[in-house]
């Protein structure tokens, strides 16, 4: 498939039995749920997959049965996250094999290095993925790629099509990411969506949040998109509460998504690969109550939609 994006492309989280392996039918389920939701792709393995939990078979397990279950509805991209050029060309080759229709890696800052050294890693990554391409740079210590550098990898590979940022007070860079590349190179907004009212009327291509607000977000994300804003305002303020909330901690973030996946009818189980935060009581009825609005929210769109 090709990959498009306009909308909202959901992190799928990986979801485990009691006994902590992969729960394969809730896998579809989950899915399912993305193109139910109207996401216009999804990913996976990603930080909010726990892929840093994951066994290299089980990273690519993921991938192949996502990829099998979207059944050419949407596009799958495969995350391939290693500090090591040669794992990760070899780790997008085997996606490829299993279906994904784009890859998307994440920039390898384990340690702190220049950003010369960043487009030596990427450049020889994107020599050897053909496939369209997703940059991810989270770097909460410190400044992402330039948009001078991003320009130029995008320039040297055409297929390096969107760049994930999840950064505040990004407008004036997306501005100028669109200006340099002609809009060549979209622009994905991050962490949890929490930007994406600022962010739709400047241009962004699209959201990439968890799983379980697709849908609210894809309605915040359309109504944006055609200048309604203001009417987006009150649902967008609704689920922000819950988002700031999870993203306090990405361990905290995996149990309140999966929490509001159980509660929407999606997920059976909301185990937690260890290592993993165990928020105590009053962490644990705080989501609950954030969760509780999300639903509240959900019906409300659900009463609009058939109305």
């Amino acid at each position: 498939m090709t990959l498009q994006i306009d909308g909202i492309v959901p992190i799928i989280p990986t979801p485990f039995e009691e006994n902590e392996e992969i729960a394969w039918e809730d896998l579809d389920r989950l899915v399912d749920f993305a193109v139910a939701s109207g996401a216009c792709a999804i990913c996976l393995p990603a930080y909010a997959s726990e892929f840093y939990k994951l066994s290299e078979e089980e990273r690519l397990g993921v991938v192949r049965r996502a990829a099998a279950r979207a059944a050419g509805r949407l596009p799958v991209i495969a995350q391939v996250n290693y500090s090591s050029v040669k794992l990760a060309v070899m780790a997008a080759a085997r996606a490829r094999e299993a279906g994904a229709s784009a890859i998307c890696s994440a920039a390898p800052r384990l340690f702190p290095m220049p950003e010369s050294d960043l487009l030596a890693y990427f450049g020889g990554l994107l020599e050897s993925v053909p496939l369209p391409f997703v940059l991810q740079d989270f770097n909460p210590g410190g400044p992402s790629l330039s948009v001078s550098a991003l320009a130029r990898l995008h320039r040297d590979h055409p297929h390096f099509r969107y760049v994930k940022l999840e950064e505040p007070l990004m407008g004036a860079k997306v501005t100028a990411i669109l200006e340099a590349t002609e809009g060549g190179l979209g622009v994905l907004e991050g962490w949890g969506g929490m930007y994406t009212l600022e962010l739709v009327p400047v241009g962004i291509a699209g959201v990439a949040p968890g799983l379980a607000l697709t849908d609210l977000l894809g309605r915040v994300f359309r109504l944006a998109r055609e200048g309604r804003g203001e009417q987006a305002r009150p649902l967008f303020e609704g689920i922000l509460p819950q988002i700031l909330y999870s993203l306090q901690n990405m361990e905290l973030f995996h149990y309140a998504e999966k929490q509001l996946l159980k509660a929407r009818g999606v997920l059976r189980n909301t185990t937690v690969r260890k290592a993993a935060l165990t928020p105590g009581p009053h962490e644990r009825e705080h989501i609950a109550r954030l969760n509780s609005r999300v639903l509240e929210l959900v019906r409300t769109l659900e009463d609009f939609s058939h109305a």
